[in-house]
């Protein structure tokens, strides 16, 4: 596997949000939505076993691992990984645009699919087989994440939501672009409109500089 980064450091999204996390950070992305935090994980990092990355990832005394990007599921290890991890009784997530197919993912795992919005530069790329993972058997285990641009972006993604019955077989969060859309901004819409999506910002932001990797 190509690994750019691997780090422990607090969840600063997701409904684990706040709990110890050692992060697994691929390398490469197939996308290049507009807000993109990561841009040094499209080609930097160094070629790992999948035992490397497990030994890793044991050294720090948590329960909980986020393999993100990049893209984790450009790697055709990304799946083995996965496996192995939740053999050791780990809570395991995956951060992942959606983009491909995660249906084969251990049923284990935790999955945060980012759906692209138009005005992420990246629409249009979610694939669709990934609505079969908004299950009500599996709620508590798939998540669908929307980056919010704009207020355009806000309405489509309630219209998205809202077609798939995501609202209903799954958590659905939105999180303020950022600098690009104001938190209290978004809160206040999710309130007014009765939409029943979890606000989400980005805590590791607020704790540490934006600027400051491996945290």
């Amino acid at each position: 596997m190509k690994i750019n980064e691997i780090f422990f450091s607090i969840q600063g999204e997701s409904s684990w949000v706040g709990q110890p996390t050692v992060f697994v950070r691929t390398s490469g992305c197939h996308l290049r939505c507009r807000y993109c935090d990561t841009t040094y994980a499209f080609y930097e990092g160094r070629s790992m076993s999948v035992d490397e990355v497990v030994e890793n990832v044991q050294i720090h005394p948590t329960r909980y691992v986020c393999l993100t990007g990049g893209e984790p599921m450009l790697q055709s290890d990304t799946p083995l990984l996965l496996q192995r991890l939740c053999d050791l009784n780990l809570n395991v997530s995956l951060e992942t645009s959606g983009g491909l197919d995660c249906t084969g993912v251990d049923p284990r795992v935790k999955l945060i699919l980012d759906v692209k919005t138009p005005d992420s530069g990246a629409g249009h790329s979610f694939d669709e087989k990934n609505l079969s993972l908004a299950d009500v058997n599996r709620k508590n285990r798939t998540e669908f994440k929307f980056v919010i641009c704009s207020e355009s972006d806000f309405d489509w993604a309630v219209d998205f939501a809202q077609r798939h019955q995501l609202f209903e077989r799954a958590e659905v969060l939105m999180s303020p672009a950022f600098r690009r859309v104001d938190a209290r901004w978004l809160a206040e819409k999710i309130l007014s409109t009765g939409c029943f999506a979890r606000l989400q910002t980005q805590l590791h932001k607020s704790i540490w500089s934006p600027h400051v990797r491996g945290v």
